[in-house]
């Protein structure tokens, strides 16, 4: 079996090398994926994504397949039946934002024709390639997080710090941040 160098944050887990190889990292623009993205990086905040990765099934079937419009209408029943389920996150403040989180999506659906306009708009519809990604040099914010986290929250979104912002943006593409050595950057040259 061929032997692949991978960014240092991948570990040896099936789930997480599956992540790496062929999710994290790649240009989406569907918005049903980035609300999908969006919904598990908002719960990963303060938590390992492992953790999320683990747990990703069970809110996909918990959060009805993370379609924005059913979220959007959950009421306190749904909330009380998703803070019973042991395969999610059981936070309630973030339970509930996931429902704000929802109406605010489709407030900026309504305003730019998709989410994925206004996101990309941030990065002028660009990959931000970073180079010299190693494990002692990388970011965690930047000003365009730290400005698409702003906006966002003036919009009314929540759990979305720049922090969480730009893991957001790596995990979707619009941050290349494969480390210098990582076989998905070098193949990319």
């Amino acid at each position: 079996m061929e032997s692949k160098t991978r960014c240092f944050w991948c570990s040896n887990h099936p789930l997480y090398i599956q992540y790496h190889d062929e999710e994290w990292g790649k240009p989406v623009y569907d918005d049903a994926k980035l609300f999908e993205m969006l919904l598990l990086e908002s719960f990963q905040a303060g938590l390992s994504w492992f953790t999320i990765l683990v747990k990703r099934e069970n809110f996909k079937q918990a959060f009805s397949n993370f379609d924005v419009q059913a979220i959007a209408k959950y009421g306190d029943d749904k909330i009380a039946e998703l803070l019973q389920n042991d395969g999610i996150i059981k936070n309630k403040l973030k339970i509930k934002a996931s429902i704000t989180n929802a109406l605010a999506f489709i407030a900026i659906q309504k305003e730019f024709g998709s989410f994925s306009k206004y996101l990309w708009s941030f990065t002028n519809n660009q990959i931000v390639n970073n180079s010299h990604i190693t494990k002692q040099h990388f970011y965690v914010t930047t000003p365009i997080s730290d400005a698409i986290s702003k906006d966002l929250k003036k919009r009314g979104f929540k759990f979305l710090g720049s922090t969480t912002v730009y893991a957001y943006m790596q995990a979707i593409g619009m941050v290349n941040d494969h480390t210098e050595d990582c076989f998905v950057r070098t193949a990319s040259k």
